[in-house]
């Protein structure tokens, strides 16, 4: 999941885009949309409109901070801390549209034009978070705070709001902000390019195959989606296997020609790592010292000390701690599970010897993991994801999985919706309604991979909510799934049916919390809490009724057969062992890259890599990590940094939630709306911790968490 801060501040610019002239009059996207909910007008909106437009609302929203900033009023909760939420609505709404379509839809005017706005952005934020006016009222009102006669939640915005300030550099003396500003800038221009070189070298990995029968072991649809990519990507008559974002890459599980999984797993490790434009080995050297330094600056070891500041965990220590106590069970798991494939190695070997009459055998290599973990998971469940997928088209996973398993916990229905402007041919538009047919919200779903869209899934706003503002969420979900070729069925796997019920969790947290005030909505809460409703929704895919719901087959629309479910059930935890190390070793790897003091020399990202691995004793040569330094992009670009443990720690979050449900009776109304009303519409209003507290009775136990993903010894 990515999402951006859009708390955007004034920079009172000299020039760039607030200083340019202003943008034509019938720009579509300065005025408020017309559409349902205020949605983004995609059919009117072009390349060039984006960076006049954000010129134009820098302009609108520097006015209204030098308003605040600059009252003869005596500082008060209306005059500063509201009129704050109110501001900068004009430059919200045009960055959340520009953010979600440099990620999902991109080109190259469009790239030009980040690398211009994104730098003018920081400033921007610089200017409000540095300005020293403003600050002082903010601090008034934060003093004077129990005097005020507030309630809990406008005395929890004043004082979040002030905390804000502080942790971007508003108490820092002025010699030591104009040094912030430059590293905000520096480190800034280094985020976007890493996005922009990681995007190139994605799409120039792909591999290439000319022949055919080295596609054997994919079935007729994925070969013919491999065929319409060569043809998308100017390979007439070859097939293309595009990368995605992780290490792995789904076809390495079915493909038999081991030369060709070598390929792809090469191509894969080593997007960013070699000589030429798309090198990111320099680039992030840097930007991990440029971190290190701001830490210094702020009065912290390190970058990771700094940025765990204001989120549940609170240090490093403490996410490092939780990471560490799962990498002896993990790895001890992972090794069984390899043993387990080098046996069907060794075996085959035996039955197939080579012409000099030796055993054929090999030794397991991480391309090879995945495909023989399908031959372990066939042969311990009797489970072939060929046999599941015909179970799983992604238009019937949407709605009858999805949408159906939210009717049932909060009453929500959707409708689809064609008269939406959409910004790509593939992206479809629903309409939420609550449990009393009240419109709540719009939301779009865009699932296919495309050359120019960032890999992996995640949700974004394209209109953030606010009862203050009387905004409705219109929310989005993307993903990278293949695209069939025309004509044929999305069949997607089971883990693609996690992920769009991972994704749809975000979208539901963005759209039940809907508070008054912006900055208290949805992805505005600490980053390690981010992740526990995506995860939590993740557990109804294989609820019995929503999944009886939903896995049918395409073509009969008959029901799974019970024997394949049970199958699949069973098969929960397997290559548990695999999945958990490849994650604690890029979460240990993000946090060692932002432990770095600003002392420490430049590092060599494979070097440092190899020893940031070997320390934490999780360098399992057929194990890497799920992203190495040179892709891992939600540390560098994508607002992670040093908070990728925030995957595990929502994850003890949503298992002991989910523990909770099954005490209570599980998918029903009942509990559906307690959750939705306890957790998931209480935005930032309060201390994320307390809320759970409430919820759960108790602080979050890792136990459900060991038992869900079959580590537990009792279990």
């Amino acid at each position: 999941m990515s999402t951006r801060s859009l708390m955007i501040a004034p920079a009172l610019l000299a020039g760039g885009l607030a200083g340019a002239q202003a943008a034509p009059g019938d720009n579509p996207l300065l005025a408020p949309s017309t559409l349902p909910y205020q949605a983004p007008p995609f059919d009117r909106i072009h390349d060039t409109d984006y960076a006049p437009a954000i010129g134009a609302a820098l302009r609108a929203h520097d006015a209204e901070i030098a308003a605040i900033a600059g009252s003869h009023e005596p500082a008060g909760f209306d005059n500063t801390i509201v009129a704050l939420e109110r501001s900068g609505a004009m430059l919200t709404r045009v960055v959340q549209i520009f953010e979600n379509i440099t990620q999902s839809n991109t080109d190259a005017a469009l790239d030009a034009a980040k690398q211009q706005i994104d730098p003018e952005l920081q400033a921007h934020e610089d200017g409000i978070r540095l300005n020293p006016l403003l600050f002082a009222r903010v601090r008034a009102v934060y003093d004077a705070r129990a005097s005020l006669h507030l309630d809990a939640k406008s005395i929890y915005l004043v004082e979040q709001t002030y905390k804000d300030f502080v942790h971007a550099g508003a108490a820092l003396a002025p010699a030591d902000q104009v040094r912030l500003r430059t590293l905000n800038q520096q480190i800034t221009r280094l985020q976007t390019s890493f996005q922009q070189k990681l995007l190139a070298a994605t799409a120039g990995g792909a591999v290439v195959v000319d022949d055919p029968g080295e596609l054997a072991g994919l079935d007729p649809a994925e070969v013919g989606a491999a065929a319409e990519a060569g043809k998308l990507r100017g390979h007439a008559g070859k097939y293309v296997l595009p990368l995605r974002n992780t290490t792995q890459q789904p076809s390495l599980a079915k493909l038999t020609d081991r030369d060709l999984r070598a390929r792809i797993m090469a191509a894969s490790e080593h997007r960013g790592d070699a000589p030429g434009p798309n090198d990111e080995r320099d680039l992030i050297a840097q930007l991990a010292r440029l971190r290190a330094d701001k830490a210094q600056l702020m009065g912290f070891p390190n970058f990771a000390s700094y940025a765990l500041e204001n989120q549940m965990a609170k240090t490093p220590q403490a996410a490092m701690k939780l990471l560490d106590s799962l990498v002896p069970g993990a790895t001890a798991k992972a090794r069984g599970e390899a043993a387990d494939m080098q046996a069907i190695i060794d075996k085959a070997g035996i039955d197939k010897k080579g012409a000099d009459g030796k055993a054929a055998g090999f030794k397991l290599a991480s391309y090879d993991w995945n495909f023989y973990s399908e031959q372990v998971r066939h042969a311990k469940y009797d489970l072939d994801e060929a046999q599941t997928r015909p179970y799983f088209e992604l238009d019937r996973v949407l709605h009858d999985g999805v949408f159906f398993a939210a009717n049932k916990l909060y009453g929500v229905t959707f409708k689809e919706r064609h008269d939406v402007p959409v910004y790509q041919p593939d992206v479809r538009t629903f309409e939420v309604f609550d449990a009393d047919g009240t419109p709540i919200a719009l939301f779009y779903a865009d699932y296919y991979a495309r050359p120019n869209k960032q890999g992996g899934a995640w949700c974004d706003e394209l209109v953030q909510p606010s009862g203050l503002l009387g905004l409705k969420p219109v929310v989005v979900n993307v993903a990278s799934f293949s695209k069939p070729a025309p004509g044929q069925p999305a069949l997607i796997a089971f883990d693609d049916v996690t992920t769009m019920f991972h994704e749809f969790g975000h979208a539901l947290h963005a759209i039940f919390s809907n508070q008054h005030f912006p900055s208290q909505n949805g992805f505005s809460v600490p980053r390690d809490v981010v992740e526990f409703p995506s995860q939590f929704n993740e557990h109804w895919a294989l609820d019995p009724t929503v999944f009886a719901s939903y896995a049918r087959h395409y073509q009969t629309g008959a029901a799974m057969p019970a024997e394949m479910v049970e199958k699949i059930r069973r098969a929960k935890t397997f290559n548990q062992g695999y999945m958990l190390t490849e994650y604690l070793a890029a979460a240990l790897l993000d946090l060692e890259w932002h432990s770095l003091p600003a002392s420490a020399a430049l590092q060599t990202p494979d070097t440092f890599e190899a020893a940031a691995l070997k320390k934490h004793a999780i360098d399992l040569d057929t194990v890497p990590p799920r992203y190495r330094s040179t892709y891992f992009s939600h540390i560098w670009a994508g607002g992670y940094a040093a908070g990728y443990y925030a995957y595990l720690w929502g994850e003890v979050l949503d298992d002991d939630a989910y523990a909770w449900f099954t005490e209570h009776g599980g998918l029903t109304r009942a509990n559906g709306q307690r959750f939705r009303d306890m957790m998931l519409a209480t935005g930032h209003t309060a201390d994320p911790m307390e809320l759970y507290r409430a919820f759960r009775g108790h602080d979050p136990d890792t136990a459900p968490l060991l038992r869900q993903r079959g580590l537990d010894p009792k279990s």
